[in-house]
């Protein structure tokens, strides 16, 4: 499991954040100066080169959302140039998307930042400007909670690609395209002019994932252990009876993909945030502040614990917890995890997901147990921000080495010699790192905290 560094700060970080921003700048100017947008989003690497793969188009806002997370820890405006513009010119599309889930990856890494920056007076306030994210990021919220599947009594999700029978464990964070929307005054309407409250969509989409995705030690099944997540549920549509756990990129359905850990675990802990900063009164009619407090609380701090539990040492995951390889190497919780092994892979871009929840986590909750994720946060962040997972080398186009896409379907590249996939970056990886980086500088600065709601 994660041993916690109790001594690490994160103004004792700075150095490791500004080594990660000045790799950073090379690999963003490469990738800006061959990639044709025309043809795809860059989605992973292929011996050290970015590649599309035709799934969804998921990962163009963590493009485009690099370059201004660049611009936002460095001040260089040539970053903000590229992504202001990339927003402009190829970002329309994701905002009127109902075939994805993605609306909080794609837009809210563009637009939210856009806004978030002018906001933060980074940006010079220009009143039509501000009005175009506005619109983007209202409108994307709307098309996201449009893509619903109604369980009766005031129950729901916004289902998966894989249609209105699934429900993602990642989805739970573009439930943020919902939240500002809903923050910025949006009406979403529906049949016969009602309108559909856009945070309560939001609130009954975190309740169905916690309690259909999530685990909590309360007899549901033989596999029951709290925080262990399932990466997808499965309901009936005749009956809108919950019949399965299922997985897309785990190795079972009665196994964890700790990315799909990281999601949640993230995802949870960025939503209590923000509830924590609305008035009491605004929650009233979702059932009270007490009831969404307590299970957002409740389902980070499970799989925050899970995630402690069955990490390595320094905070990087293998792929899955359930991976059959990992009976071949040893006390493997009670080590560094190792890269260069023949039997199972880490998943680099699930450490950058976890280790931002554990931080805001910590932060949030206090005490003991909100110390104990906030180091373990700082210690995950350590690791996976150095190398051997920070590439220094200007021939490879990620940033971060040793991320997983879809272990399953044999996606990921396999370097010559090896056994296992390693060595190559992801965009969703590279951007979660820059985030996590950013975070961790304002932290120690004394900044503005870093947030996705206004």
């Amino acid at each position: 499991m994660i041993h916690p560094d109790s001594q690490l700060t994160a103004a004792g970080l700075a150095g490791v954040c500004s080594d990660l921003f000045a790799a950073s700048a090379g690999k963003l100017r490469r990738l800006q100066s061959r990639w044709d947008s025309a043809k795809g989003s860059p989605v992973f690497t292929v011996a050290g080169e970015y590649t599309t793969r035709g799934w969804t188009e998921w990962t163009q806002g963590f493009q485009f959302g690099s370059a201004l997370l660049q611009f936002d820890a460095t001040g260089d405006e040539e970053f903000l140039t590229i992504g202001r513009e990339a927003t402009l010119k190829w970002m329309a599309p994701h905002v009127s998307h109902i075939g994805v889930h993605d609306h909080g990856f794609n837009n809210v890494s563009t637009y939210g930042n856009l806004l978030r920056l002018m906001n933060e007076r980074r940006l010079q306030e220009q009143e039509w400007e501000r009005h175009f994210y506005e619109l983007a990021l209202k409108l994307s919220g709307a098309v996201q909670a449009a893509r619903w599947t109604a369980l009766g009594h005031g129950a729901g999700y916004v289902h998966s690609f894989n249609g209105p029978q699934s429900l993602f464990a990642d989805t739970i964070r573009s439930m943020r395209a919902l939240v500002v929307s809903w923050q910025l005054g949006h009406k979403f309407m529906g049949e016969g002019d009602r309108e559909i409250n856009l945070l309560g969509r939001a609130l009954q989409h975190a309740e169905t994932t916690s309690r259909y995705n999530v685990w909590f030690d309360t007899g549901r099944d033989t596999y029951d252990i709290r925080g262990r997540v399932a990466h997808e549920s499965i309901f009936n549509l005749t009956d809108k009876a919950y019949r399965c756990p299922s997985t897309q990129q785990g190795y079972s359905p009665f196994s964890t993909w700790t990315r799909g850990l990281a999601w949640i675990l993230c995802g949870y802990a960025e939503l209590l945030e923000f509830l924590l900063t609305l008035p009491v009164e605004a929650l009233e009619a979702f059932g009270g502040a007490d009831k969404w407090l307590t299970l957002c609380r409740e389902t980070a701090s499970a799989t925050a614990d899970f995630y402690l539990e069955h990490t390595p040492i320094d905070g990087v995951p293998y792929w899955d917890t359930g991976a059959p390889g990992l009976a071949n190497l040893g006390d493997w919780r009670n080590a560094p995890a190792q890269i260069e092994n023949d039997h199972e892979p880490v998943d680099s871009s699930a450490a950058c997901i976890a280790a931002q929840g554990l931080l805001r986590l910590g932060r949030i909750i206090g005490g003991e147990a909100g110390a104990r994720y906030y180091q373990a946060g700082l210690t995950t962040a350590r690791t996976v921000l150095s190398e051997p997972y920070l590439s220094k080398d200007p021939a490879h186009e990620g940033l971060i080495l040793h991320s997983i896409y879809h272990r399953p379907n044999g996606w990921d590249h396999i370097p010559s010699g090896s056994k296992i996939p390693r060595g190559e970056s992801s965009m969703w990886g590279d951007y979660h790192a820059r985030e996590l980086a950013l975070l961790i500088q304002r932290l120690g600065q004394g900044g503005t905290y870093l947030k996705f709601y206004l």
